[in-house]
């Protein structure tokens, strides 16, 4: 995704108690979706579900949990100049009166969003399938090293977000409502833009489409990590010499190994494994589950080239 929109993906995770949004915006996801994150694209493969990785009777899932409503109104860099009232007249209807209202975001990324009764559906049994899924995943049905679970699904009655595509951005949205509260004036449906300036994006959602979620992701288990890389650095020792040894040509190698275990994803630090080392008897043993997070956000913004 574009970078403009990393400053709303991230408050939304902080605000929403970890929920985070599809990408694309707008777009949607079920409990049960498996997806990987490719540059910079959710990329859906499946639902475990749909595709019987998981048996019909061993599913529960609940519907119809309320959610906080105070983490899914907010803002960041977005003030309101102007708010008042006015009048016009149209040639039928003669005399009106609106309530207008100038909304100026400070820099690129800037943003306003505003939902009304969020409800969520999730697993409720998550902890009984999990083993069942990293075998079947990673072994019998599938054979992922990364890949993503969604767990639970979050929807409104209404959703509106506007997001500034550059700096001193404005929007400026007006109804014609009575006794309109201007407070309330930006998400109302009765709400119309006037006109707008360096606006990315603007866009209001009027059915209850499940366009945020929380997932698990599977990860290799840090005491697997740690014995592979030391198995890496103790395969280095002595690489100067044996180059020095086999080539018949002095290539002043120097060879410097540097112990970074980030610099390793848990895909390429596998395939260091022998041959039917990892099956289904010893997938438990490797790979555990993990909440979504902040960093996983972050891969949405990561492109090739960058």
């Amino acid at each position: 995704m574009e970078n403009v929109y990393r400053n709303f993906y991230q408050n939304f995770y902080r605000r929403s108690s970890g929920f985070i949004p599809v990408a694309p915006l707008g777009q949607a996801v079920l409990p049960g979706d498996f997806f990987q994150i490719r540059n910079g694209q959710m990329i859906v493969l499946g639902n475990i579900f749909r595709n019987k990785v998981i048996e019909l009777q061993d599913i529960e899932i609940g519907y119809n949990n309320k959610l906080n409503p105070t983490g899914w109104s907010f803002s960041d860099g977005v003030t309101k100049p102007y708010s008042g009232r006015g009048s016009g007249r149209a040639p039928i209807a003669g005399e009106f009166e609106f309530s207008k209202q100038i909304l100026a975001f400070a820099e690129k990324g800037s943003f306003i969003f505003k939902a009304s009764e969020p409800e969520s559906t999730r697993m409720l049994n998550w902890n009984d399938i999990q083993q069942a899924l990293i075998i079947r995943l990673t072994q019998t049905y599938y054979s992922f090293r990364e890949v993503y679970v969604v767990t639970e699904v979050a929807t409104t009655t209404d959703w509106t977000l506007a997001v500034s595509g550059g700096n001193s951005a404005e929007l400026e949205i007006a109804t014609d409502e009575e006794n309109f509260g201007l407070v309330d004036l930006f998400g109302h449906h009765s709400s119309k833009t006037i006109q707008s300036k360096d606006i990315e994006f603007y866009h209001r959602e009027e059915r209850r489409k499940p366009s945020f979620y929380k997932a698990k992701k599977l990860v290799v288990k840090e005491d697997k990590v740690e014995t592979l890389v030391s198995e890496l650095i103790a395969q280095w020792r002595g690489y100067n010499e044996w180059a020095l040894g086999f080539y018949e040509y002095d290539f002043h190698y120097d060879h410097h190994y540097v112990n970074d275990q980030g610099a390793y994803s848990q895909g390429n630090i596998l395939d260091l494994l022998a041959p039917n080392e990892l099956n289904p008897n010893t997938a438990l043993l490797y790979f555990k589950w993990a909440d979504a997070n902040l960093d996983d956000v972050e891969k949405l913004f990561n492109q090739y080239g960058e």
